[in-house]
């Protein structure tokens, strides 16, 4: 993801205590005595229309650490205890980096995230300086791994992947002639939109209006009106959820029922159902995850369970990412026994770990081996994995 200048999209991981907008609490389980304290931060938006997701994210990495401390994890012979250390970046670049500075400023051991490509691009660059590794879990803007920085790691498919395969589905399964492009300006929604533009236009798709707005914009009555006149088989919006559930509300009033709408991984999340508010357009939503369906990951149904008895209603997309992120870094710690970034780091782009979510492996460049795609509908205002 994902998004706002921007999910995507993210998280942190730290090993000491921050201040200020910063929550610092102790992850479960009895502490080992003489333990080390590892804190481990979150950087994610915490509160407005994207917080579902960033409270999603969170609540990946205590799941982890709860368990980990529960395993009594000792690196380099000496016990540690791992606590959480949340930051909320509000899905916006400068409180992002801030947050990014703050945590190095604590002199962090990583970082899991953020959620947003828009606040990670810069906020990378920040942990780069530092010589603090971080892995985003839902991140997808291709340019984040382009400077090679060997501190940045991505735990998801990114937006050539994403972007391409709704394309490719309109294209070849639905036999879209005509389309329409919608993003939110951020450096998620107009990077997917490009994928999705480029490709529908190498298969013959004619691209007959291309509009923006933003990512706080509620009201899109005149872009869709505008675009309902060129009469495009199919929607596709690069942007979030909090638009696409208006948007497709707007859509029925326009008596748009019949076009379809595709997005990437911030469009599909489970929230969309309730931000369209029981519109029929709903079921036309058709959307690109990184990932496998979570009764498809290796151990994903379970951790669900165990997801939902302690986080219930609060699951959305990414906090299998989140929950893996956490134990990579973590992992690559015990690997190289100890929790010093200068030390470990260099440990985690000789991962291979079996997570929930994949076999987890990273290329040189910090992404992930073999990513893969999922493409997502809704029925009965249920996101649905599509066969």
């Amino acid at each position: 993801m994902r998004q706002p200048i921007l999910l995507g999209s993210l998280a942190a991981i730290a090993v000491v205590a921050g201040c200020g907008k910063s929550e610092t609490n102790q992850a479960g389980g009895a502490a080992p005595s003489g333990a080390q304290v590892v804190r481990i931060g979150h950087v994610g938006p915490l509160a407005g229309a994207q917080a579902h997701y960033g409270k999603d994210n969170e609540n990946g990495v205590r799941m982890a650490l709860a368990e980990l401390n529960a395993q009594n994890v000792q690196i380099g012979g000496k016990p540690v205890r791992f606590e959480i250390q949340a930051e909320d970046d509000g899905g916006d670049p400068r409180q992002g980096t801030a947050a990014a500075q703050k945590l190095c400023d604590a002199r962090v051991a990583g970082v899991v995230g953020h959620l947003n490509s828009g606040t990670t691009l810069p906020a990378s660059k920040v942990y780069n300086d530092c010589g603090i590794p971080h892995i985003t879990a839902s991140v997808t803007n291709p340019a984040l791994t382009k400077p090679g920085y060997k501190t940045t790691y991505r735990l998801i498919a990114n937006d050539n992947a994403l972007g391409a395969a709704v394309a490719r589905y309109a294209a070849d399964t639905l036999k879209a002639k005509k389309v329409a492009i919608v993003d939110d300006r951020t450096a998620y929604g107009q990077t997917v939109a490009e994928v999705f533009r480029q490709v529908v236009e190498s298969k013959g798709v004619q691209v007959v209006d291309a509009q923006f707005t933003n990512d706080k914009a509620t009201d899109f009555m005149a872009i869709l009106t505008a675009i309902k006149a060129k009469a495009p088989d199919a929607i596709f919006y690069g942007g979030m959820d909090a638009q696409a559930g208006p948007m497709l509300r707007q859509m029925e009033q326009l008596g748009m029922a019949n076009v379809k709408f595709f997005g990437g991984d911030g469009v599909c999340s489970a929230e969309i159902a309730k931000l369209a508010a029981g519109a029929r357009t709903l079921e036309n939503v058709i959307c690109a995850v990184g990932g496998s369906p979570i009764d498809k990951m290796p151990g994903g149904a379970a951790r669900k369970a165990k997801y939902d008895a302690r986080f219930p209603g609060q699951f959305q997309i990414y906090s299998p990412y989140t929950y893996d992120a956490t134990y990579v870094l973590v992992d690559a710690m015990k690997r190289a026994g100890s929790t010093d970034p200068k030390v470990y780091t260099p440990e985690i782009g000789k991962t291979s770990y079996r997570g929930v979510t994949a076999m987890i492996a990273f290329e040189p460049n910090g992404e992930l081996k073999n990513a893969a795609t999922s493409l997502y509908t809704y029925r009965g205002g249920v996101k649905t994995p599509l066969q």
